[in-house]
This record gives C-alpha cells, sequence and structure tokens, in this order.
C-alpha cells in the first residue's frame, strides 16, 4: 500500500508542490542529488574527483513518453560527455543510462528505438574516452537489456550492465558475462519483485549476493561491487584477495551521499571507489520512485542524514 501511495505521488503535482517546500526534504535531495543543471553535476564530479574518487553520472530527465522525448535525453547525455571531455573529467567519470529514459517502453519500435540512443552516447562516450554503463530496471526488462548490450558490445566492449543478486537469474547471469573485457555492477536490487523471480528475505538477499560475488571475482572480467552493506564491502575484499586481483581490476561503488566517509576510506586505501551521481531538474520523480521501490530507503536516507557517515 505504501508503495503505490508513493509512486502515485511522484506522478502527482499537487504533491511535488508540497514535498518541494518541505524543508527536511530539501536537505535529503540536496544531500542525495547534484543538483538540477549539467554546471552543477560537473561541479560535484569534479570535487568527488579531486578527493580521489571516480564517479558515474546519472541524468535524471523525463519519464520518456515519445520518441521526440527519448533522443531528447539522448542529446542531453551528449551535452554531458563533451563536458566531461573539456574539463579533463572523463578519465575518472563514466554514465549510467537507463534504456527507459532513451525509449525502450515506447510501444512501436521501443527496443529499436532504445538502442539508437544507447548506441549514440556510447559514440559519444568513446570519443570522450569514457564508458557508458546500462543501468537495470525491474525483472520484466531484464532480457531486453542484456540484449541490447550484447549489440552494442559488438562495437563497445566496455560497455557496462547491471545485475541484480536478488533476481533468481542472476547467478547464472554472472556466469555469462565473468568473461574477459566484461564489466558488470552487481547490486541486491530495490524493486518489488514477486518470489517467483527473486529473492525475498534479507538474508536470502545477501546470500544471493554473495554466491553471484564469488563468480564475478572469481572470473575473467572486472566486478563492480555496488553496495553500502559493510559486511559485503568486507567480504569483496576477502575475495579480491584469495582471488589474486590487483586493485585495478575490480571496484566499489555507493550511491551519492551515502557512507561519504566508508567511500573516502576505500579510495585512501588504494582501491577504486566509484560514486553514482545523479543530477536533473526531475529530481523528485527519481527520489519518490526510489522510495517506492523500496520504502525502508527512507529511513536508510533519514540515518544518513543525522550520521553524515
Amino acid at each position: 500500500m505504501l508503495r503505490s501511495a508513493l509512486l502515485a505521488a511522484s506522478r502527482s503535482p499537487q504533491v511535488r508542490t508540497v514535498v518541494e517546500k518541505f524543508p527536511p526534504t530539501q536537505a535529503i535531495v540536496k544531500r542525495f542529488v547534484a543538483g538540477e543543471t549539467l554546471q552543477q553535476g560537473i561541479d560535484a564530479t569534479a570535487e568527488l574527483v579531486a578527493s580521489g574518487r571516480r564517479v558515474t553520472l546519472d541524468h535524471l530527465g523525463e519519464d520518456t513518453a515519445d520518441a521526440a522525448q527519448a533522443a531528447g535525453t539522448a542529446e542531453a547525455y551528449e551535452h554531458l560527455l563533451a563536458a566531461l571531455a573539456e574539463t579533463g573529467l572523463a578519465a575518472n567519470a563514466e554514465v549510467s543510462v537507463k534504456l527507459s529514459a532513451v525509449g525502450q517502453f515506447l510501444p512501436v519500435d521501443g527496443e529499436k528505438i532504445a538502442l539508437e540512443n544507447a548506441r549514440r552516447i556510447c559514440e559519444a562516450a568513446a570519443a570522450a574516452g569514457t564508458t557508458v554503463t546500462l543501468d537495470m530496471e525491474d525483472h520484466t526488462t531484464t532480457d531486453s537489456t542484456l540484449e541490447i548490450a550484447r549489440e552494442l558490445r559488438t562495437d563497445f566492449p566496455w560497455l557496462g550492465v547491471v545485475l541484480q543478486a536478488y533476481l533468481r537469474r542472476t547467478e547464472a547471469d554472472c556466469r555469462d558475462l565473468a568473461h574477459a573485457g566484461s564489466r558488470v555492477r552487481l547490486c541486491k536490487g530495490a524493486y518489488k519483485e514477486p518470489e517467483s523471480v527473486a529473492f525475498q528475505g534479507k538474508e536470502q538477499v545477501d546470500l544471493a549476493y554473495v554466491r553471484a560475488l564469488k563468480v564475478l571475482m572469481g572470473g575473467e572480467g572486472y566486478p563492480m561491487i555496488a553496495s553500502h552493506d559493510p559486511r559485503m564491502v568486507r567480504i569483496a575484499g576477502q575475495l579480491a584477495e584469495w582471488n589474486k586481483r590487483d586493485t585495478d581490476s575490480f571496484e566499489y561503488q555507493m550511491l551519492y551521499g551515502i557512507r561519504p566517509e566508508e567511500q573516502l576510506r576505500l579510495a585512501e586505501e588504494g582501491n577504486t571507489m566509484r560514486v553514482y551521481l545523479p543530477y536533473g531538474q526531475e529530481w523528485y520523480g527519481y527520489f519518490m520512485r526510489r522510495l517506492a521501490e523500496r520504502p525502508a530507503n527512507l529511513t536508510f536516507f533519514l540515518r544518513a542524514m543525522a550520521t553524515r557517515g
């Protein structure tokens, strides 16, 4: 019920007005979203890079309702990548792209449009000297996203993809993708999924994450450990040691504003630590959808605000 209410609120202009004027929300948004403009995203990236961290930027655009909006999102990413190149940040910053934002869900030729727009973004990334990672959404998009990724990797073998550990299929997907040159971001997953396709309890999800991580760390690809869980971070470090991995053969990833002190600690120890940095005018939808995906995030965000670590 709470999830449905939050999703409804994410589409309500009236609720948005109330939320935007609510001081605690503003404080949370400022902590977890870099800002509304491209320049604010670039400024936040520069600050993170100066601290020894790397970045993956997510441009928060409008919900994609037609091909023109999808093309507009691709163009926004092209501008972002050009700015990263111009500022010298591209060596330490890449972009993350949701295929739904570039047309995947459009009723007519959605996958084709998404592929074409994602190709534009990959071409811009290649010109800038950096990379792209395709974000994953709910389980109904997994096959489509991986198929588009396979097509793109023909020309852009460095393209990264996200896998969600709580899906029952993910361990097998990790085996398919744990090959040389493959970049895989492993997260636990935050969407509300049916038990038929996803593990439900925290213990089950944690065990699934470790199983998938073992496959990736034991393979020949480049694992990206997306977790704020101290236990998972420790396990990843141990697996890297057991598999004799150099620190440049994998990386840790955390969200902007979450556990910044731990981010700095990992970077200072010589690890690659990448921060997922969202920016854009549509921060409200991003924020509310994140709560809807997992309402417990609200408690997590507020705790992070209180601890600032």
